[in-house]
């Protein structure tokens, strides 16, 4: 009796495995486990369904979810070392942008964008009538007829070569980089500015001229990258962030004129007025380079720089390894009509301001 019961059991042990050995026929992309045998099912009977069992009447395909490290992501990611807590707060709760901070700050770089540029233009009494004037030289020279013309051109054209090459190949690498040392530059530029006011150069006029010429060159090559990056940071916050940037560019000159204004009301001694003048600059730059570095502790500009790298990222992504170039040339065409409205306006605006338009005297006719 025993034998018989053990000779049953071994048969219906052995029945059971042939009906759960499956041969494996692995796709590749999807995963999938198959069974196909077809001898194994002629063998073994369907089980009928029944509210005692919960073996189905026939056989249903098995799909198994990837497994996370199938995906060939990278460790740090796997790992969730590149997704922080803050991001996670930050894209659950989009922040707003408290007090119009940003704004702020940005209309603050805008007048510093325009600060260089309208700190000269507005001068000429120190620089034509005062440095290079016949009462402090004591005799009547060329360089104060030709030096609002020589500031024109030393001005705009560095700005506009070097803005030009930092929008096809970055000049100094990253965002901040750029933006730290142009500001420093300008700084240290003013700085020799204010020198020049101390020190008495009646007696080399020539020396003066020039030098004065090379650091508004030199202040014009970083403020070409100051502009160009600028509006880069700008870019990667809601439109009307940009606005902010141009806004401040319009404010600098009335800022600038206030200024000139307050210093020459202060005192009447042009020497002083001229250090007040151009110290005032000095405090703009410094405090656009210390609101630059208050912008990353912002969770407003947090959360749109998180946003801009996660675009970065997913084009990245799409391309695939493959380097596409942007259709310079083609953008450039398509562009032309607004390209030559811009330009004519410009060209037309500095061939008389301030060259021109500072020469013109007023006189009161009775």
């Amino acid at each position: 009796m025993s034998l018989r019961t053990n000779t049953n059991e071994q048969r219906l042990k052995t029945g059971g495995e042939d009906h759960l050995l499956l041969q494996e026929n692995v796709v590749k992309n999807g995963n999938t486990l198959l069974s196909m045998n077809s001898t194994m099912n002629s063998k073994v009977q369907p089980t009928k369904h029944n509210s005692f069992t919960s073996v189905a009447s026939e056989q249903v395909p098995v799909r198994l979810t990837p497994a996370w490290e199938e995906t060939n992501l990278p460790n740090d990611e796997l790992n969730f070392k590149t997704f922080s807590m803050d991001d996670a707060v930050l894209e659950t709760d989009p922040p707003k942008d408290r007090w119009n901070i940003v704004y702020l700050i940005l209309v603050l770089h805008g007048i510093g964008i325009l600060m260089p540029w309208n700190m000269f233009i507005n001068a000429k009494s120190y620089f034509v009538e005062y440095k290079l004037g016949e009462d402090y030289l004591g005799k009547d020279l060329y360089y104060a007829s030709i030096f609002m013309a020589y500031l024109t051109i030393g001005s705009q054209l560095p700005s506009l070569l070097f803005n030009w090459l930092n929008i096809f190949c970055p000049i100094g690498g990253k965002l901040t980089t750029r933006i730290v040392w142009s500001i420093l530059t300008e700084v240290l530029c003013f700085v020799f500015t204010v020198a020049l006011v101390m020190i008495n150069t009646s007696q080399i006029p020539a020396l003066f001229f020039w030098s004065t010429l090379g650091s508004i060159v030199l202040l014009n090559m970083a403020n070409g990258i100051y502009n160009n990056s600028v509006f880069g940071m700008a870019a990667k916050l809601p439109t009307k962030y940009i606005g902010a940037v141009v806004l401040g560019t319009n404010l600098s000159g009335t800022f600038t004129s206030i200024a000139n204004i307050a210093s020459i009301s202060i005192t009447p001694d042009a020497r002083t007025a001229a250090i007040y003048y151009f110290t005032t600059a000095l405090f703009v730059l410094l405090a656009c380079f210390d609101t630059y570095f208050a912008l990353p502790l912002n969770r407003f500009y947090k959360y749109h720089e998180l946003i801009y790298q996660r675009e970065i990222e997913n084009q990245n992504s799409k391309q695939s390894g493959e380097d596409e170039k942007v259709p310079y040339w083609r953008i450039f065409k398509q562009a032309s009509p607004q390209l030559f409205n811009v330009f004519f306006v410009f060209f037309v605006t500095l061939s008389i301001f301030p060259a021109v338009h500072s020469g013109i005297n007023y006189f009161i006719i009775f």
